[in-house]
């Protein structure tokens, strides 16, 4: 077959990882006078490298991390009581099979949303799609599909997603219909799929964000806590006010003597 009807077969096929390494392949297996197979299996090997990295950036842009956050750059050595062990077990992302809720918590500032987005970049990296926003966006996006008529859709594509992180949950109370929407994509999500969740309260607090329905908090938290894994960060905050410089001196002009005539 001609290099021009080749390579529209391959395009035909969606075959681009063959396309763009073969002329490389081709010439390196007669070089190394390699099998035919031997030149078939790499050229296969580069068409599922491209699909793998092109999943991978798919899921990646899909997950809406707000930066390139994972555990490699987290500063362990900051939190001395943190359970490492137990991160990285749930880096293995053994809790996603399990469908169990990963909650989060501690002070500002102590690294709890890049612990939260580094642990759903490694689910990434296993396939798994992500999704990270905040309790605010959440209750937000539900509200305004409800204004639009798209409530049923979006209500199904997060109650779907495999790992659905919500970040800064009880920064704000949860009010009607805000609580009751929350409360329906987390009992939605119950043992069918894994929520994480970071907040700045204590475990004892949460029971404050439903400030309207005590009883509707219960049911979720219920819900949220059960076979839950448990990180709790506790150290100073890393974003620390950089040292104001120091004020320059004032000098005293001194009066110039007059001149007496």
């Amino acid at each position: 077959m001609h290099t021009h009807e080749l390579h529209s077969a391959l395009r035909s096929l969606r075959l681009s990882g063959v396309l763009e390494t073969l002329e490389t392949r081709n010439r390196q297996a007669i070089d190394g006078q390699l099998a035919y197979t031997e030149f078939l299996a790499l050229l296969l090997q580069d068409e599922i490298a491209r699909r793998d990295q092109k999943k991978f950036d798919t899921l990646l842009h899909q997950a809406r991390f707000r930066n390139h956050k994972t555990l490699e750059d987290f500063a362990f050595d900051r939190l001395p009581t943190l359970n490492r062990s137990l991160v990285h077990d749930l880096a293995t992302g053994r809790y996603l099979h399990e469908k169990a809720p990963v909650l989060i918590v501690g002070p500002c500032g102590t690294g709890k949303s890049h612990l939260a987005q580094a642990l759903g970049h490694s689910a990434v990296r296993q396939g798994i799609d992500v999704r990270f926003l905040t309790q605010s966006e959440l209750v937000g996006g539900l509200h305004a599909a409800r204004a639009t008529g798209t409530y049923d859709k979006v209500f199904r594509q997060w109650a779907k997603v495999s790992l659905l992180i919500i970040d800064d949950f009880g920064l704000k109370p949860l009010r009607p219909p805000h609580d009751e929407d929350f409360h329906d994509l987390i009992a939605e999500r119950y043992e069918q799929a894994t929520t994480m969740v970071t907040s700045n309260l204590d475990f004892s607090e949460w029971g404050e964000v439903f400030p309207a329905n005590r009883m509707l908090g219960v049911a979720t938290l219920d819900r949220l806590r059960h076979g839950a894994y448990r990180l709790i960060l506790e150290g100073e905050s890393y974003r620390t006010p950089r040292p104001l410089p120091e004020s320059p001196k004032r000098t005293v002009a001194k009066h110039p003597k007059i001149a007496q005539s």
